[in-house]
Order: structure tokens, then C-alpha cells, then sequence
């Protein structure tokens, strides 16, 4: 398992931000041969269960996620969603957290503990590294998309 950590800042309110990064279907919009889909009914919050299938064709692999803590930023506070990894092959979490910037704008700070099943440790490292490169473009792109 390894830790990364990905920040932001961005012009975007706090719940532009927000709303840019936690409406799951966009996620397939920004990351490579990946196609996401909500298996949960709305409202959404915590509970909500999404798959995000990457690959092609046969060669693919599901991530299942669930949504475990959402606290959307209200009254000027801060937002934290954190998400657990239930499928066979990646494990592990994810936090996004939206934090109010003074003066207006927002800090993205994504947090995220990932795991490969059967990868041994000595692949850590380029592990971190493609985490923070991917989820880095992810949420920029996903900042800069209206």
C-alpha cells in the first residue's frame, strides 16, 4: 500500500469544487479507457457504491467504491468525502477534501492509500509516483471543466 497526496488551488467556491469532483461520472471524462457507473439510487451521499471499469475489452478490471463519510463544505466550512476501495484487485481509500480559501477560491487536498493485490513491494514507489501523477490530472481536469 502506498500514500499520496495531491493539492490544489483553484479560483472555484469551495462547493463549485465540490460538485466538480464528487459527481462520479465525470471521473470517466478525465481518466484513460475508464467508464464509471453509480450502482446506488440518488440521493447521493454516504452509501452511494460506484464502479469505475478500466481497460479494454476483456482486459479490464473493476475498482468498487463506496462512499463512507460526506460532508459537503456548507456555512463557509470545509467539505470531506473519503471513499473505500471494495474490489478484488485495487484496495484501499481516498479522501477529497474542499477547504474555503480567504478571499474566496478553494484548496483540493486528495489523500489516498492504494493498493494493487499481488504486487509486490518493491513496485511502491512507481506506484506513488503514477497515483500522484493520474489523480494530479485527474482532479485538474476535473477542476477545469464546468
Amino acid at each position: 500500500m502506498v500514500l499520496f497526496l495531491v493539492s490544489r488551488d483553484t479560483p472555484l467556491s469551495a462547493d463549485e469544487a465540490w460538485r466538480r469532483l464528487t459527481v462520479w461520472e465525470r471521473h470517466a471524462e478525465v481518466v484513460p479507457l475508464t467508464r464509471v457507473r453509480v450502482v446506488t439510487v440518488p440521493p447521493r451521499g454516504a452509501g452511494t457504491v460506484f464502479v469505475a471499469r478500466t481497460g479494454v475489452g476483456p482486459v479490464a478490471f473493476d475498482d468498487r467504491m463506496e462512499v463512507v463519510v460526506w460532508r459537503p463544505p456548507l456555512d463557509g466550512g470545509p467539505g470531506l468525502c473519503r471513499l473505500v476501495k471494495r474490489g478484488s484487485l485495487v484496495v484501499g481509500w481516498a479522501e477529497i477534501e474542499v477547504i474555503p480559501a480567504a478571499g474566496g477560491g478553494a484548496r483540493v487536498v486528495w489523500r489516498e492509500e492504494l493498493g494493487v493485490r499481488g504486487l509486490p513491494r518493491a513496485f511502491d514507489p512507481v506506484l506513488a509516483s503514477a497515483g500522484r501523477r493520474m489523480f494530479g490530472r485527474a482532479v485538474d481536469r476535473l477542476l477545469s471543466r464546468p
